[in-house]
């Protein structure tokens, strides 16, 4: 059996999530159809507007479901109009891909965005978007979205987060003053293929996507309603277990860090001295290619990730540990532990025993 810890590429579907979706499925009405089964259809959808936009903590927002995250922070990118747009270093790829001319703010060693370097690259331009993940999902690393937001609006920007892998995991008051907000359901237990982009009231969005005229015009196509069913179910639960889950993951995620630095000293944490998600661990070992870890930890029945993959599978080097140490070779060194809703002790006991065995067949510190 394989031990997965590799969450924040995507989590289990929870068992009530599927329920749901297998609910909403024997219920085939078109949203946009004004005879009952569509009329319930599209009474599913609103509801799971309000579930989701609980889940950051907000009432001021027009929700637009998507296909998934991605789409949700490209919509924000080019729909917001606005010409100067700033990213941070270490972005998803989907930011980064959506304004491939975007001015890079710099980070930290522990992958915090630099707010001094911030403020001046704010300053030179009237407006603009800025665009700033809420946690990253390499290393967990949490931004401090809510100074941010108040530097951006000082300056006359709008700010854009990605709080993908945030969401359900840190304390929504973060979010309140962002302007657009993306989130994915498959990061939380729900469905893969289903995504939402928060807006501000108010705020115009110009579409990617035209046709029918479905989310009030900014996003066109039948809705996935089936979907969106399993992430408002989603949302919900891991709103409820937030604080809960947090103090239970962070646990998990030390012991995991503590036993691997304790069997060899030489292993390093990423954005160790920074705030982390509660589930995410970005640990080195230094000498042995993040790509040999992954491999050696599949074979030993441990599921984990290093660095971003391609749409082949392949792992190629990390912008993200590039951005935090240049120059490095320890950023091509690690991978990702990644917990959630179904994690267990045993899952941490089994990865400590393989990484072990591992670290003392490959590592150069015990050659």
């Amino acid at each position: 059996m394989t031990t997965y810890l590799d969450y924040n590429a995507t989590a289990p579907i929870r068992p009530p999530v599927i329920e749901a979706m297998t609910e909403a499925a024997r219920c085939h009405g078109n949203p946009s159809s004004v005879h009952a089964m569509g009329r319930a259809a599209r009474h599913r959808i609103e509801a799971a507007r309000r579930a989701v936009a609980a889940l950051v903590g907000r009432e001021d927002v027009d929700v637009i479901f998507t296909s998934g995250g991605t789409e949700a922070d490209a919509l924000a990118v080019r729909g917001l109009g606005r010409e100067t747009i700033l990213v941070s270093a270490i972005e998803h790829d989907a930011v980064l891909a959506a304004a491939p001319s975007a001015a890079r703010v710099p980070v930290t060693g522990d992958g915090i965005v630099d707010l001094h370097a911030l403020q001046d690259m704010l300053e030179d331009t009237q407006s603009g978007l800025l665009c700033v993940m809420w946690a990253n999902n390499e290393t967990g690393a949490v931004q401090p979205v809510a100074e941010i937001a108040r530097l951006a609006h000082a300056a006359g920007w709008l700010l854009h987060v990605d709080a993908v892998q945030g969401a359900g995991r840190l304390d929504p008051a973060d979010l309140a003053e962002a302007d657009s907000i993306a989130l994915s359901a498959h990061k939380i237990g729900g469905p893969p293929g289903v995504g939402a982009l928060l807006i501000r009231e108010g705020l115009a969005v110009t579409p990617m996507i035209a046709g029918g005229g479905q989310e009030r015009g900014r996003r066109s196509g039948t809705e996935n309603d089936v979907g969106i069913a399993g992430f408002a179910v989603a949302a919900a639960a891991a709103a409820e277990e937030r604080d809960a889950e947090a103090m239970r993951l962070r646990a998990l995620r030390d012991r995991i860090g503590q036993g691997a630095r304790a069997r060899a000293p030489e292993a390093r944490i990423m954005a160790g001295a920074a705030e982390r998600l509660c589930n995410t661990l970005s640990l080195a070992l230094p000498g042995v290619a993040a790509e040999t870890q992954v491999m050696a930890l599949d074979l030993a029945g441990v599921a984990v990730s290093a660095g971003s993959a391609c749409s082949s599978g392949k792992v190629k080097r990390s912008h993200v540990l590039d951005a935090m140490f240049p120059d490095d070779p320890i950023a091509g060194q690690a991978i990702r532990v990644s917990l959630g809703w179904a994690s267990t002790d045993e899952d941490a006991d089994r990865f400590l025993h393989a990484w072990g065995a591992m670290r003392d067949r490959l590592s150069p510190a015990v050659r």
